[in-house]
């Protein structure tokens, strides 16, 4: 199966497109809207991406998700594209990107990529934790992202995405809200963020 990731890289490379920049940001969200609808069983298969036994910190993963509380959330991501912060009881704790926008969520993952090694490599790993996005105003969008996710409930493989990329997998629209639709989402994340 060809590789979408792949197949995203190559056709911004031969458009002399580089990476994490304002035009890279468009390029990409353009080349992505011109798809339409991306099938998430096919995302995560997707050859560009590992597939793992077990998460780390600094990772980002995908993966399908039936949360244990979803009968009293207001909602919820069945899919989510989560940046891995730290172990927590039964799980993990971490950034579930897909609640914000993506203009949004390109410019948190530009904020989180500071933490991020001078050379990105295939194990690369941003070093943001819970307490570093807590005490500083410039991560106010962790608040709406951060979540617990509890091993038990994960129903796919886990996917890590490389961090070379994660610029691509952001705009992917994966996102799969449930109870709410993802504008609606997205408009209440800004209020969480904004009163931070």
């Amino acid at each position: 199966m060809a590789s979408l990731f792949d197949t995203l890289a190559s056709q911004a490379f031969r458009a002399g497109i580089q990476t994490r920049t304002n035009d890279s940001k468009k390029w990409f969200q353009k080349k992505v809207r011109e798809l339409g609808t991306v099938s998430r069983e096919k995302v995560l298969k997707d050859d560009a991406l590992d597939k793992v036994g077990r998460t780390l910190a600094g990772n980002m993963y995908m993966y399908f998700y039936d949360p244990k509380f979803k009968d009293i959330l207001p909602y919820y991501d069945r899919f989510p594209l989560t940046i891995m912060l730290e172990p927590a009881k039964g799980g993990f704790y971490g950034l579930n990107l897909h609640y914000l926008n993506y203009k949004t969520r390109a410019l948190f993952l530009d904020e989180l990529m500071a933490t991020a090694p001078a050379k990105i490599t295939d194990k690369s790993r941003i070093r943001a934790r819970y307490k570093l996005l807590k005490g500083v105003r410039k991560f106010k969008e962790f608040k709406p992202c951060f979540k617990h996710y509890l091993t038990s409930h994960i129903e796919s493989r886990i996917s890590r995405v490389p961090m070379a990329d994660w610029e691509i997998a952001i705009f992917l629209p994966t996102e799969q809200f449930k109870k709410k639709g993802k504008q609606a989402v997205w408009t209440e994340s800004a209020k969480i963020a904004r009163r931070s």
